[in-house]
């Protein structure tokens, strides 16, 4: 693809107006991946823009989310909700009440609607909000750290201009907040690969979630296994998410990335390196459509920050991601972020003592989903 100019979406107000401390949820994640990625040279030339974000109007936010709600968020700001906010999902560990609860996901949604508009403009071909990706808020219910649903927000604004669009969601957990916006449409293609809802939350994303009336094989859930490795989850890729993704034939692609796939997440139990997102963004760059990337879950600060940096790298036209020795060396033997092969991980030895059930979980996963989804899409079995 020709990268034309890519945008980094970023302000000094997403890391100053985050999740308050005592939260897993560490927003200041995305400045260190900024930080990595200016340190590097991959910020601030013509072609490789860091643009400020504005703060998403009440009208966008009701495009997916109810009145009600975001009045109880804006209220929230200023009081405890009680009984009312339990209700809607608020005053837990994984959401609690703060001081910026309206105002910071507000302004995260609306990184991620300039990343949109940037796109849609023929401004760029590629816009990264490594601030977004708050995939599990409902229209009137927060849940999973997200208040509000910046990628279906992004999804619609997309839309909206006519662009089919696919959002594929790699990180740990289910993309069930995007789900339930597009079960029934046609025109937007959520593929969600995740560990399974039988060992993390929230609990849902099973093979048989495919969506309903236009919608039918318009939904397609991946639940994988603990511990599932890079070559598996690859195998994934390569025999149900590209194939499905190639058959939607999208104009445009909002991609989100979390992080907490990588081996040793507290959150999450998959064993990936962040070979595996950074080849997923590296596909994604060949089959030619604008990007639009957010992040998502992560909740080791600098393997998060670093699986971002990497993906920006490739983004932006700095690393093709291909895996040649010059990258793979970087990786093991430098573990520093001076150039683009510092970045990747080392490569991971998979737990053989469990390898063989984790293949056949996933077989019969690849089998049901091909049986499922490849006819309705025109795909040979």
């Amino acid at each position: 693809m020709d990268n034309g100019v890519c945008i980094f979406v970023h302000g000094p107000e997403l890391d100053d107006d985050g999740y308050p401390p005592m939260c897993p949820f560490n927003t200041h994640r995305a400045q260190r991946a900024r930080d990595i990625a200016a340190h590097m040279g991959l910020l601030g030339t013509p072609d490789r823009i860091e643009r400020p974000p504005r703060p998403a109007r009440r009208d966008e936010l009701e495009w997916f989310h109810t009145p009600e709600y975001l009045d109880l968020l804006e209220r929230g700001e200023q009081e405890e909700l009680g009984w009312e906010g339990i209700e809607a999902g608020i005053g837990s560990l994984d959401c609690p009440r703060f001081d910026h609860m309206y105002r910071f996901p507000a302004l995260a949604a609306g990184a991620t609607l300039t990343a949109a508009e940037a796109i849609l403009s023929g401004e760029a071909r590629v816009a990264f909000n490594p601030s977004g990706g708050f995939h599990h808020a409902f229209p009137d219910r927060a849940a999973g750290f997200c208040y509000i649903n910046d990628v279906v927000l992004g999804a619609m604004r997309l839309s909206s201009a006519g662009r089919r669009v696919l959002v594929l969601d790699v990180d740990a957990h289910h993309s069930d907040g995007v789900q339930h916006a597009f079960y029934r449409r046609a025109d937007v293609m959520v593929i969600s690969v995740h560990e399974s809802g039988r060992t993390l939350f929230p609990g849902t994303g099973f093979e048989d979630e495919i969506g309903e009336d236009e919608g039918e094989g318009f939904t397609v859930n991946v639940p994988l296994p603990v511990g599932t490795p890079d070559a598996v989850y690859e195998r994934v890729l390569q025999q149900v998410v590209w194939p499905l993704a190639e058959a939607f034939a999208p104009d445009v692609v909002l991609v989100e990335l979390g992080m907490d796939t990588l081996a040793g997440d507290p959150l999450a139990h998959l064993r990936l390196s962040n070979n595996v997102p950074a080849d997923v963004v590296a596909h994604l760059m060949r089959m030619g459509r604008p990007i639009l990337a957010v992040g998502g879950g992560g909740y080791q600060f600098e393997p998060t920050a670093r699986g971002w940096a990497l993906c920006w790298s490739i983004l932006c036209g700095a690393n093709d991601g291909l895996d040649d020795f010059g990258v793979g060396f970087g990786g093991v033997m430098l573990q520093n972020t001076d150039w683009i092969g510092g970045l990747r991980d080392r490569i991971l030895i998979s737990d053989a003592a469990n390898m063989a059930e984790i293949e056949a979980e996933v077989s019969a996963t690849i089998e049901q989903l091909r049986r499922r989804l490849f006819p309705l899409h025109g795909l040979p079995l």
